[in-house]
C-alpha cells in the first residue's frame, strides 16, 4: 500500500502544532484542533504515533486522533473507498 504522508517530525511550540509532511513544514493552533491536546501535559503531547499508512496521528495518553489530510488542508481518497460498480 503507498503511504498517504511521509511525517518526518512532530512536536509543538507554544499552542503550535508543529509538523514536517512530505519535505514542507507546517504549523497548527493547538487549541483550534483539540481541547484535549490544548490541555495535556508536555509529556502526553510528545507521546505520539504516526501511522503506518501516514494518514494520522494518535495520542495514546489523551486518546486523540488527528488526520494529516486535515491538519495540513489535503484530501487523499480513502484505500478502502469503495468504485462504483
Amino acid at each position: 500500500m503507498d503511504k498517504a504522508h511521509e511525517v518526518g517530525g512532530v512536536g509543538f511550540r507554544g499552542t503550535g502544532l508543529c509538523l514536517r509532511v512530505d519535505g514542507k513544514d507546517y504549523e497548527v493552533d493547538v487549541a483550534q484542533l483539540s481541547t484535549r491536546l490544548a490541555a495535556a501535559t508536555p509529556e502526553q503531547r510528545a507521546n505520539c504515533e504516526i501511522s503506518p499508512a501516514g494518514y494520522g496521528i494518535h495520542w495514546p495518553d489523551v486518546d486523540e486522533d488527528l488526520s494529516i489530510d486535515g491538519l495540513i488542508g489535503v484530501r487523499h481518497e480513502s484505500p478502502w473507498a469503495q468504485t462504483g460498480a
